[in-house]
């Protein structure tokens, strides 16, 4: 109670008081200031970091899809690479081994392959690089085809006709000569060779033998002839025996008996030779073509 009569005291308490109250919350503030610098220093490191980690993750990711994405372009590159190689390998198989020569004329009108049997049957053993005049050497259509003008146009005409306008000539009949002078009966088919955007590439040719068919056609037009005539021999010499065999049953001479017998016998045997000598002209084809298959 004394204290509180004191004013000196009194103030010298009041003064204490308030001064440990501004002590306390001066304390308290410097705490909660000091927490509130490091939670902001610990968003701040927090959000550093996932900002410097993001791009890496990133450019991480889209690298390892760029590499696969690569692998698989390499891969399927690889694929249709090996799917063109057999089917150019394939190709090249059938076309070698088939019976009908094949030739390719370039843009510019020259040879770029042929096959071995247009070697075969041009008779050139190495026609890449020549034009279809040095090819061909003047050998002209025989016979108009479906799709092509009339005869008289030479083979070469023919194929620089397709290389200009784009069409197609089928079964062009022509005699060819090869360079040895054998003489050749061929059918030419000649077709424009595109590319995929239409592009006009060169020309393919064709070619088929058909000596040996027009060989065979004219051989049975041979013997077509010669049955007619045959027949008429054949007909005329029946006649002749007939007339005579006649003649001998209404004789009586005995003389005049033999000599037509002796008629007979004469016209018969004949009449054999000749059956005979076309029998075996009949039976010369068969054998040869026997022989061959053989």
């Amino acid at each position: 109670m004394k204290i509180l009569t004191n004013p000196v005291l009194l103030r010298a308490a009041i003064v204490f008081v308030f001064g440990a109250t501004a002590f306390l919350l001066g304390l308290l503030s410097v705490r909660l200031l000091r927490k509130k610098i490091s939670e902001e220093a610990e968003i701040s490191e927090a959000g550093s970091t996932s900002l410097e980690t993001l791009p890496l993750h990133l450019y991480n990711t889209v690298i390892q899809q760029l590499k696969q994405q690569k692998h698989e372009l390499q891969m399927q590159s690889q694929t249709e690479q090996n799917r063109a190689r057999t089917s150019e390998t394939l190709s090249q198989a059938v076309i070698s081994n088939l019976s009908s020569g094949v030739l390719v004329f370039g843009a510019n009108g020259l040879v770029k392959t042929a096959n071995p049997a247009a070697k075969a049957i041009l008779g050139f053993a190495s026609p890449g690089g020549m034009s279809a005049e040095e090819l061909f050497r003047g050998a002209v259509v025989s016979e108009p085809s479906r799709t092509s003008g009339a005869s008289g146009v030479s083979i070469a005409e023919e194929v620089h006709s397709v290389l200009r306008e784009d069409s197609t000539r089928r079964n062009v009949m022509a005699e060819y000569e090869t360079p040895s002078a054998e003489k050749r009966d061929i059918a030419v088919t000649i077709s424009p060779v595109a590319a995929t955007d239409g592009t006009l590439l060169g020309v393919a040719c064709l070619i088929t033998d058909l000596s040996e068919l027009e060989r065979i056609r004219r051989q049975q037009a041979l013997q077509g002839e010669l049955s007619a005539e045959m027949a008429l021999q054949l007909r005329t010499s029946l006649a002749t025996i007939a007339g005579y065999a006649q003649q001998l049953a209404n004789n009586r001479d005995p003389e005049m008996a033999a000599q037509l017998a002796d008629d007979i016998a004469h016209e018969a045997a004949q009449l054999d030779r000749n059956i005979g000598g076309f029998l075996l002209a009949k039976q010369a084809p068969r054998t040869a073509r026997a022989g061959a298959g053989n």
